[in-house]
């Protein structure tokens, strides 16, 4: 997978193999460079051998299911990845923002629909890169007891380094920006994950709950991060 360098590589796991030739076709004329895995081991064995930009990743899959796919790229990789799920099962879609994923589509899915999420992806780990690059060291920020490095996209609460993936750090780094406020849910869809919200969505909810479990609540048992029904989340400080 050693790919061209001006063409982001996505690699596409589903064992439907004339699905995966059409997006494959449609991408790559869209100026992607496209892998295919058709099988869980076949998915590991493609990204122990190299890490693409994007991966577009099934539910169902023979052999390792997507679930354990994305469990095991979790445990060495942040790199962006978009579900397929089955129309209608919101407990897949839970399940995979919960393991890591950072978007997911129902299948089928549109391919033009496909082409947006991934763009919104890609361009979202270009501006990482291209901050971290530029930057001529390390800009960092206390929120009680949180502590931010803006430019390495790490997190510290009590000194306790925090993993988060692409999605739930943009929507933390949306309520820190912003400490005390509410921050409606549209605007939280469009920062975090590049598209509107749309009606019974709950990926920014998932990535609420994900945040508050990986953060957990501040000393006096207070959440962090608080729900204000029909408005939105606001980060709540302690001093």
């Amino acid at each position: 997978m050693d790919g061209t360098a001006d063409r982001p590589q996505v690699l596409l796991i589903d064992d439907d193999v004339e699905l995966v030739a059409l997006l494959r076709d449609y991408l790559e004329g869209e100026g992607f460079l496209v892998y295919a895995a058709y099988d869980g081991e076949e998915a590991l064995s493609e990204l122990a051998a190299g890490n693409p930009e994007l991966i577009v990743l099934d539910v169902m899959l023979p052999g390792a299911d997507g679930f354990s796919v994305l469990r095991q790229l979790r445990h060495h990789s942040d790199t962006p990845v978009l579900m397929l799920t089955a129309r209608g099962d919101d407990t897949d879609t839970v399940v995979g923002l919960e393991l890591g994923a950072d978007d997911y589509l129902a299948k089928p899915c549109n391919p033009r629909v496909l082409l947006a999420r991934l763009r919104a992806l890609l361009r979202r780990r270009t501006e990482w890169t291209g901050d971290a690059e530029r930057a001529a060291g390390t800009t960092t920020q206390r929120i009680g007891d949180v502590q931010i490095d803006w430019v390495g996209q790490r997190i510290w609460v009590n000194d306790r380094e925090v993993a988060l993936t692409g999605a739930e750090w943009e929507v933390l780094k949306l309520l820190l920006s912003q400490p005390g406020h509410v921050v409606d849910k549209e605007r939280i869809s469009r920062h975090a994950l590049g598209r509107a919200l749309t009606p019974h969505d709950r990926s920014v909810d998932t990535h609420i709950s994900n945040l508050r479990r990986k953060l957990g609540p501040h000393a006096d048992g207070e959440p962090r991060i608080v729900a204000r029904r029909g408005a939105g989340y606001l980060y709540r400080v302690r001093t």
